[in-house]
């Protein structure tokens, strides 16, 4: 049986739609392997990013979201009103591992440091740090954006209400040498 070359060539085309239909949409579909942890992708979980957040001090500096959202209040030296200042990065004490880790740790004066995450879903995580039926010592939230996670607030010890703004100078000083030795430790 003869063909006419038209014929011929739309057979041909079906043929190779139809090879390339069954070998590419009908196969069996490759399992897409997880996303590999490197030091190009610490947001793969949130337990991948803490790690690489807690031991280096440039990558934490980057994953913060100055200023944060909560300001520092402090009273002012009569103690009759307060004021208000920006939580920016020359404030912020460098965390490493230890503060934000989960624990329940009896202290000898009979009081109890509970440390722990309060809130921890897909893309909003928050992690609290104090002395148990006391007020929170450390206070820190992250939330995922645009794939990343980053510190969004925090509430800490350092610049605590009963901190004066007089003392804060002092205090900044205090935690830019503590960041200091951070840093030396773990750029």
């Amino acid at each position: 049986m003869k063909m006419s070359r038209l014929t011929l060539c739309l057979f041909l085309s079906v043929m190779v739609g139809s090879l390339c239909f069954a070998s590419c949409g009908n196969s069996p579909k490759e399992k897409v392997a997880a996303p590999e942890l490197t030091a190009d992708n610490p947001d793969i979980d949130f337990d991948s990013f803490l790690a690489k957040f807690t031991s280096s001090a440039a990558f934490q500096y980057s994953r913060i979201k100055f200023p944060l959202k909560s300001a520092i209040v402090l009273s002012t030296a009569d103690g009759l009103s307060e004021k208000s200042f920006p939580f920016t990065k020359d404030k912020w004490p460098l965390l490493d591992g230890e503060d934000l880790k989960e624990a329940r740790v009896e202290q000898e004066g009979g009081g109890i440091l509970v440390s722990k995450f309060v809130v921890k879903t897909n893309n909003h995580v928050e992690f609290e740090s104090g002395y148990e039926e006391s007020e929170i010592d450390l206070r820190v939230v992250f939330d995922l954006i645009e794939g990343k996670w980053y510190a969004t607030d925090c509430i800490t010890g350092w610049y605590s209400y009963n901190l004066t703004v007089n003392e804060l100078p002092q205090t900044v000083k205090q935690v830019q040498e503590d960041n200091r030795n951070f840093i030396q430790d773990n750029p």
